[in-house]
């Protein structure tokens, strides 16, 4: 029997893992907010329903299982987030914690009903995909900006930043999913990034530039 905690501690190891093969115990406390003794209690109790595989000194990562319980958590904070964004006007940077705890509220019943409001969404307000209610996680095919090619022009998939100050600074830049933009340059040695955004150039940071996935842009 799985509970809440574990479904919820399942979905972010399958988020951090999207980036790592393993990930680390202080990694996930530090996104968690958890202390390292209750992490560590936690891990028992998942490694003991096969949820996961631990190994020493590289950390953890979900069994098929695991993803099982993992994915309807993911499907119902990436739902709850459209909606804060959609009907209760949050910012996109404010969503991710007030999720948080804005879902222990939520059963199957309003889960439902708050997909059918939002008329079935498949991305959430970060551009990241929304599970399917028979747990499938849809395949996105997209690179990071900094893998992209100087003069070509693409459209931002999916924004994987989560400070909240970074997430207000790139939309105050028009920078969410759906936007599109021309690469300009790139500085050698991890150095700023530069694009254009509706005739406006716009410099980046290597690090944020990471953070943003992009497609190829038709017009």
């Amino acid at each position: 029997m799985t509970t809440a905690a574990m479904r919820r501690y399942a979905a972010e190891i399958y988020r951090l893992q999207e980036y790592r093969n393993f990930v680390s115990i202080s990694d996930l406390s530090e996104h968690l907010c958890v202390s390292l003794q209750a992490i560590s209690r936690m891990i028992r109790r998942l490694k003991t329903g096969g949820y996961i595989l631990h190994e020493p000194y590289r950390g953890v990562r979900l069994t098929q299982e695991g993803e099982v319980i993992a994915l309807p958590a993911i499907r119902r904070h990436r739902l709850i987030e459209v909606y804060l964004v959609r009907k209760m006007n949050f910012g996109w940077h404010e969503v991710h914690e007030v999720t948080d705890q804005f879902e222990l509220g939520i059963d199957d019943l309003l889960e439902n009903r708050i997909d059918d409001l939002l008329a079935h969404p498949t991305r959430c307000p970060h551009g990241e995909p929304i599970p399917t209610l028979d747990g499938k996680m849809p395949v996105i095919k997209d690179n990071s900006l900094v893998e992209s090619q100087v003069g070509e022009t693409y459209r931002i998939s999916r924004v994987r930043v989560h400070d909240p100050d970074k997430l207000r600074y790139l939309g105050d830049l028009g920078l969410y999913p759906g936007a599109a933009f021309r690469a300009l340059s790139y500085a050698p040695f991890n150095g700023p990034v530069h694009i254009q955004v509706d005739r406006q150039e716009v410099v980046l940071s290597h690090e944020l530039a990471a953070g943003l996935f992009v497609e190829a842009h038709t017009t």
